[in-house]
Parts: C-alpha cells; structure tokens; sequence
C-alpha cells in the first residue's frame, strides 16, 4: 500500500507542527474527489470530519486554546458553507479566486504569523497561500503525479498524501500531523472515552460563531 510522503526529517516536520496554531483548508480536492453537484455543491466524508475534528482537538491539547480554523475555496459551496457552520469552523472563505487576498484576512481577524498555518491543499490556485504558510500539506491523486512533482520540486509542500480527497486523503494527511504533534494517543483516546477533556474542548469548539465571506470570485 502506498505510504505517506512526509518530505523532510521526522525531527524538521515535528518543528513545524508543534508551531502551528491555526488550520486551513481548501475544499474540492481536499474533502472530497473534486466532483461537483449541479447546484455548485461538493459533499465531505465523514471519515475526514472526524480527522479535522481530532486535528483541532490536538492542537487544543498542545497550545490550550481553540485553534482558528477556516475553510478556503474558489467556489461559493453551500455544502462546504454546511459544513462549517455543523463543525463550528471560525471562518469560510468561498468565490476567492485570488487566495491571498482571504489568507490575509485570516491571519489579521486571528493575529497570526503565516508560520503558524497548517495549510491542506490539492491544486495551483492554492500555491500561493500554501508557500507562505509553516505546514503545507498536498493531498496527492492519481493522475495529478506531474503536478505533485512540480510542486515537491518548487519546496511547496512537507507532506503528500498517497490517497486522494475521495480516497479519505484527508483522515490521511490529518492523522499525519497528529502523530508530529506528539499526542496521537491522547487524542484518540480522550474521544474514545468521551471524557470530560474532550467535553472540555467540545464546549469551547461549538461556542464559536463561524463567518460566511463571500469574495464573489472576483
């Protein structure tokens, strides 16, 4: 079975993880197989859910606070607005054709160093925001081997997933910084048992009100 690419050294990846504070994501691609909906809709899986879910909650344990998290799309998706309205996301980005322009936005409503950012991505329109953040993170798929070359070759990415969006490359990619951060355990086993560190974080997760930004793709 093809493994994880994590493209530098145990030691570098467990630097960069351990300094993030915030996550990103793109959508198509990332939460699902990039398909689309007549209605402009992409659905996620609930395998991923669960990853992003205990990715918050690790870095919750970690840094003792609830990390920002946002989703980042080109597209104006009422399923991926859905989603982050259930998951008590801080933020959604859709119809920003320039990414830059919302990252900005996120770090300045969030005081954050782009350093801070774990950033999970699948195609060109997010390079530039994916070469400024601290932990980039390319969901790989089949036939897009030439891209991820580019991108490994330009320094672009720390980590390729060997699963695509719809392949569950997202529970991949985020059990991979799970066990950087050092707390892979503890995360799984604190929601297991539901215990009232979890119930903990939980209240403090779905307290957040989550902001809809529309930048209409222009």
């Amino acid at each position: 079975m093809p493994q994880t690419n994590f493209l530098h050294s145990h030691a570098a990846l467990q630097t960069r993880a351990q300094g993030i504070k915030a996550v990103l994501f793109d959508w198509d691609g990332v939460f699902n197989d990039g398909w689309k909906g007549l209605d402009g809709g992409s659905p996620f899986s609930e395998v991923g859910s669960m990853g992003v879910n205990m990715l918050r909650f690790g870095l919750w344990l970690r840094n003792g606070v609830n990390p920002p998290a946002a989703v980042l799309t080109g597209q104006v998706n009422p399923l991926a607005e859905k989603f982050v309205q259930r998951e008590r996301f801080h933020a959604i980005y859709m119809g920003y054709i320039n990414k830059p322009d919302a990252f900005a936005e996120f770090l300045r409503t969030n005081s954050l160093k782009p350093g801070e950012v774990a950033f999970f991505y699948d195609d060109a329109i997010d390079l530039p925001v994916a070469r400024q953040c601290g932990l980039r993170i390319l969901i790989g798929r089949r036939g897009g081997e030439r891209f991820e070359e580019h991108v490994v070759q330009r320094g672009d990415a720390d980590i390729v997933t060997a699963c695509s969006g719809g392949e569950n490359g997202l529970r991949e990619a985020t059990e991979a910084v799970i066990s950087l951060l050092g707390n892979f355990a503890d995360v799984f086993d604190h929601r297991a048992a539901y215990s009232e560190t979890y119930q903990r974080y939980l209240r403090e997760r779905n307290a957040t009100v989550p902001v809809v930004r529309n930048g209409s793709r222009a």
